[in-house]
């Protein structure tokens, strides 16, 4: 069931967050936006699988289409909308993969054992990273003119870097290498926010959100590469 899971969840991650545009994302409501990601999404999904004949994937994609087209019409955008509706993708994923776990050992790629490792890595960083970017933004609309002054898009880079950071320091064994980080900012940050407390309050706020979210996924992830078969190691030739 691992290997089915990682294969759905990286091809669900590319399909949102990777290979869906800004365009794409604000025409949700137009029937023809929703079914040209809707056949992104069985593309990746196939893909991932290494397979086109489980007619179960076309049913995911609808079902994920379905979910588009509900927050296009009641949702908001706003972290409430953007988390229902990622949990209720992930949700029918979960289901499909415990109902299907057979559909990786099916599939093209079932003799690839590394695949699936960086399936789930590569998933694991995009939504620490990238998906959070948009959780954090969210988070912090309201209080959006209280932002410190900077670069354009200075900010969503480095909340990329931090949370890139983490998470790679989660996966390599050295959390706490993450204070250090936390540390840094905060010396970067003093001069800027020490003597304004709306934007000290929003840089603190934002920081806490996007290491927190960081964090979660990068153990989520760890936790979805240990339960997965392990890697055999072909003993050297003598």
């Amino acid at each position: 069931m691992t290997e089915t899971l990682a294969a759905l969840l990286f091809a669900h991650v590319l399909a949102d967050f990777v290979l869906q545009t800004g365009w794409i994302a604000a025409n949700k409501a137009r029937p023809g936006v929703l079914v040209l990601h809707g056949a992104v999404v069985l593309a990746t999904a196939q893909a991932a699988l290494g397979r086109a004949d489980a007619w179960e994937l076309p049913v995911l994609a609808l079902v994920h289409v379905a979910t588009d087209a509900v927050k296009a019409r009641f949702g908001n955008r706003a972290l409430g909308g953007f988390l229902a509706d990622q949990g209720a993708h992930v949700a029918a994923i979960l289901a499909l993969a415990a109902w299907r776990p057979d559909l990786w050992p099916g599939g093209a790629w079932a003799g690839t054992l590394w695949l699936p490792w960086m399936m789930a890595l590569a998933a694991g960083f995009v939504v620490a990273t990238r998906a959070g970017g948009f959780a954090v933004g969210f988070l912090m609309q309201p209080w959006a003119a209280n932002a410190p002054d900077g670069l354009p898009n200075g900010g969503k880079l480095i909340g990329l870097l931090e949370r890139g950071l983490i998470f790679l320091l989660v996966l390599v064994g050295q959390p706490a290498g993450i204070g250090f980080l936390i540390a840094a900012k905060s010396v970067l940050r003093f001069e800027a926010t020490s003597k304004d407390q709306h934007r000290g309050e929003y840089v603190i706020i934002g920081t806490l959100a996007s290491f927190a979210w960081a964090l979660v996924f990068a153990y989520l992830t760890v936790w979805l590469m240990a339960a997965l078969p392990p890697l055999e190691i072909a003993p050297a030739a003598h």
